[in-house]
């Protein structure tokens, strides 16, 4: 299907907008027997702040080695100022009668941004390992229209709607990443993106983008700098999302990205086989259930499907598992179970330099490497720990501990891990690793 063809046929779906957030309502003072009156829109507003730090001991490997397969967590035996955020918001009330707007501004400072760049926004500007990055710079509105429940319009730059792990550290249950939110889905959009509340149960979501991890402008043959979009092909994320069934118990969420995300470089086109970066696609797909069993135990479970019409990278897909349990007020045990193949073996690497990763995704040349064709497996228990704080400590809301330990495998009988930091095949045909985070919430 040719891209303008492609491109029609979902701009007659939904409006092109964005997914709504929930509203955190203030109540302000009101006169005795009289109704309680609204919040004004000022009051909603937040800004608030985390720092992440956290280390992996990785007894295969010297201090600073790259761990194989690993991102934010990446470095063997060595602290990692992960990140140092800043989020100023004012989410959308979705369930108004009445226009509503909103916006979100998440900044990052770490070793995480280098993974997380929006291309050609600073993904240059600063060469040690941590860097600077926007994680999301959106304005939403809600139209009341058309839905049930209406409709949410989001434009400008948002993560993704795929995947079950997210960028923002204290939104997981663990602190190393599994293999899906690795390689198997986009981090970050840039575009256009709706969600219909259809009813109670159902939402669609539909955007237009520039593609995976993306901002905007292409400058042909990179002679005036680098570009925000690495070709000049447009992309599509959408899905359904299913909420409250079972009695409330269990959501669904099942999306897509498609765009062609190769790039438009002579490494790049060498890379991916003599392919057209602007007319071969792309698809990731991935369905998240989540199943609040009882009131302490949360089971998640998450398939993932990549393929590629390129020569070179082929397919790739996974399933996980994950389970939480609510012990103690403060203490929450968390285990999660993965198996994720990789057929062409272009997905699952390692990233030693501080810019590897922009520079494989720009389709320059790069120190990144693979291991092959290989089926991973790993399996990561953990704990959450959030002690109770002095309610004299000025500014801190939280402090969160994730201790975890992982072991990764090759089930396919490789060697991918236990390497020496080049491009030669790995020695070991496992790795256990263990380490974990704080976080401290403002």
């Amino acid at each position: 299907m040719k891209s303008r063809d492609l491109i029609a046929a979902i701009a007659g779906l939904v409006l092109a907008g964005g997914l709504a957030s929930a509203a955190f309502a203030a109540d302000l003072p009101t006169t005795k027997g009289a109704p309680a009156a609204p919040p004004d829109w000022w009051s909603t507003l937040t800004i608030d702040g985390n720092i992440e730090s956290g280390i992996q001991f990785n007894p295969q490997a010297p201090t600073g080695q790259p761990i194989f397969g690993r991102l934010f967590d990446d470095k063997a035996n060595e602290p990692l100022l992960n990140q140092a955020t800043i989020t100023v918001q004012r989410p959308i009330d979705d369930s108004l009668k009445s226009i509503d707007y909103g916006f979100k501004i998440e900044l990052l400072y770490g070793s995480d941004a280098r993974y997380t760049h929006f291309l050609g926004e600073c993904d240059y500007c600063i060469g040690n390992i941590n860097q600077f990055d926007v994680v999301e710079a959106w304005g939403q509105v809600h139209l009341p229209y058309l839905a049930g429940g209406g409709i949410d319009v989001k434009a400008g730059q948002w993560v993704t709607l795929l995947g079950s792990e997210v960028i923002d550290a204290p939104s997981n249950i663990f602190y190393s990443h599994s293999y899906i939110f690795n390689f198997g889905i986009p981090l970050k959009d840039t575009g256009v993106l709706a969600v219909a509340h259809v009813n109670d149960t159902v939402d669609i979501y539909a955007g237009a983008i520039t593609g995976v991890n993306t901002s905007v402008g292409w400058t042909n043959g990179f002679a005036f700098g680098d570009p925000g979009d690495n070709n000049r092909a447009p992309g599509f994320e959408g899905g359904i999302g299913l909420n409250k069934l079972f009695g409330g118990a269990v959501t669904v969420l099942a999306a897509t990205n498609i765009a062609p995300d190769n790039p438009n470089t002579p490494i790049g086109i060498a890379t991916c086989g003599g392919c057209n970066p602007n007319t071969d696609w792309r698809f990731l797909n991935d369905v998240v259930v989540t199943w609040t069993a009882t009131d302490k135990l949360t089971l998640t479970g998450e398939g993932n499907y990549a393929v590629d019409q390129s020569a070179t990278y082929g397919s790739a897909y996974g399933a996980a598992g994950y389970a939480s349990y609510q012990l103690l007020d403060w203490l929450k045990v968390n285990g999660r179970a993965e198996v994720f193949r990789d057929n062409s073996g272009n997905y699952v690497g390692a990233f030693p330099g501080n810019f590897d990763f922009v520079n494989t995704e720009h389709g320059f040349a790069s120190g990144a490497y693979g291991q092959g064709p290989q089926t991973y497996g790993e399996f990561t228990a953990g704990l959450t720990i959030t002690p109770t704080l002095p309610k004299e400590l000025p500014y801190v809301k939280a402090v969160i501990f994730r201790p975890e330990v992982r072991y990764d495998t090759s089930l396919s009988g490789g060697t991918p891990f236990g390497t020496t930091g080049g491009a030669s095949p790995g020695t070991k045909s496992n790795q256990t690793t263990f380490g974990g985070d704080v976080i401290v919430h403002f």
